[in-house]
């Protein structure tokens, strides 16, 4: 597997480890839906969270945030929207962005809640 996948693949990890202990259950990962993909849909109470993670070995060429584009985002509400359609849900829904960044042996995580508007 390429280093940059096995880096995406531990920054999901770390994701997960992160909401867990700040309460969310986790609901589904990499949710697909035509050419749409979620990464973590998490729950606390009634909120659904859609989850983009985005990890970096570095900071150098911008931050991982900034990497989620009006496309991504799209392809976002699309998957979301079909997810809570299907399973018939009432829930409120938001989406954030878990943007990892790894400094040598460890890893800089920052949660942006809301991290965008989708309508």
């Amino acid at each position: 597997m390429a280093q940059h996948n096995e880096l995406g693949k531990k920054g999901e990890q770390l994701a997960i480890d992160y909401l867990v202990k700040n309460g969310y259950t986790i609901v589904e990962k990499n949710y697909r839906f035509q050419k749409a993909e979620i990464d973590i849909i998490a729950q606390k109470e009634h909120l659904l969270s859609v989850v983009e993670v985005k990890t970096r070995s570095t900071a150098y060429f911008g931050n991982p945030q900034d990497f989620v584009n009006l496309k991504k985002i799209k392809l976002l509400v699309l998957a979301i929207d079909n997810y809570v359609s299907e399973r018939d849900l009432d829930v409120e829904v938001r989406f954030d962005i878990i943007a990892i960044i790894k400094q040598r042996h460890e890893f800089i995580i920052e949660h942006i809640e809301d991290a965008f508007l989708y309508f």
